[in-house]
């Protein structure tokens, strides 16, 4: 548990929250109805389930996020016990429903994201200074999509204002929205293997591919970089290591959420001032713990607990 009295300020960036449906049945049949075994509802969005895991690590966060119409509301009623602060912006129009389906008979997992209400300049710009100014000198999470008709380079306005003001900026993106970011020198970016290769174009064979290409991020002035890789855990590369860590083994029912849990444990423990050994230690823990959960649910505290331990840490010489 991390020790809120001694933690720097967080805050979350989450332009484009959900309420999250998720569905298990035994397999898709196209053109055919298809009865759920189970259903569940949850919070969503990227910016949504880090700060719902910085509540779980016990860390006081900020969330500052869109809602709107009928859906806004029921997505505020589910935040009202999973968040411990909200920065809510109403806007017209409707909070988007993201679906889920998971198949037992395959193990499959399929995703749809819906689309968000329209954002005005103005209200954009009302939103973003509050984030920044809670942040000051302390972390800033900037993830999630973008509604359609905000700016791709909307992310690397936020970088370079928090970090103007003291702050450390925190970027989990991808796409054109990440490659923005990494214009405006964020403090940490946090790129899935996949998503790293669509970054600079190319595949990846394997860790020295990965790490020579975070290290040419470095040289345009990212400070950390941690790539996530599923089961094989994550690669951390900052300016004087190449850290490695791998996840014990545990049962997967869903892999949604892991990449924010990711996140939200790193932050939790740079909040506190911990090393870059710690940080990731955590990180892996909570995307472990996650993906033992059903549909988009996120890790608790005691899973974590039990496999902080168990996460393996390598310092790697390349």
């Amino acid at each position: 548990m991390v020790d809120s009295s001694a933690q720097l300020p967080v805050g979350v960036l989450s332009l484009n929250p959900a309420v999250d449906i998720t569905y298990e049945i035994p397999k898709l049949i196209a053109d055919q109805k298809v009865h759920a075994s189970g259903s569940r509802y949850d919070p969503g969005g990227n910016g949504i389930n880090v700060g719902r895991g910085l509540k779980r690590l016990g860390v006081q966060a900020c969330t500052f996020c869109v809602v709107a119409g009928e859906i806004g509301r029921f997505l505020r009623h589910q935040l009202a016990t999973q968040l411990d602060q909200v920065g809510y912006l109403e806007v017209e129009g409707e909070t988007r429903i993201n679906g889920t389906i998971l198949e037992s008979l395959t193990g499959a997992q399929y995703e749809v994201s819906g689309v968000g209400p329209a954002v005005s300049e103005a209200q954009r710009e009302h939103l973003l200074e509050q984030f920044v100014t809670h942040c000051d000198e302390g972390l800033g999470v900037i993830t999630g999509s973008l509604q359609p008709g905000l700016p791709k380079d909307l992310y690397a306005e936020a970088v370079r204002r928090l970090r103007a003001a003291g702050g450390r900026p925190v970027v989990d993106s991808h796409d054109e929205m990440l490659r923005y970011a990494i214009d405006a020198q964020p403090f940490l970016i946090k790129p899935n293997r996949f998503e790293l290769e669509a970054l600079v174009g190319r595949p990846l064979a394997g860790p020295k591919d990965i790490v020579r290409e975070a290290r040419l991020l470095l040289e345009r002035g990212v400070t950390w970089i941690c790539v996530s890789m599923g089961a094989d855990g994550a690669l951390l590369v900052t300016p004087t290591s190449v850290l490695k860590g791998e996840p014990p083994s545990v049962p997967v029912r869903s892999t949604v959420g892991a990449g924010d849990s990711m996140v939200a444990g790193m932050v939790a423990r740079l909040a506190q001032g911990a090393s870059d050994e710690e940080a990731l230690r955590e990180g892996v823990a909570c995307s472990a713990a996650t993906v033992m959960q059903a549909g988009t649910e996120l890790f608790d505290e005691a899973t974590v607990e039990r496999l902080r331990g168990d996460v393996r840490i390598t310092r790697l010489a390349l």
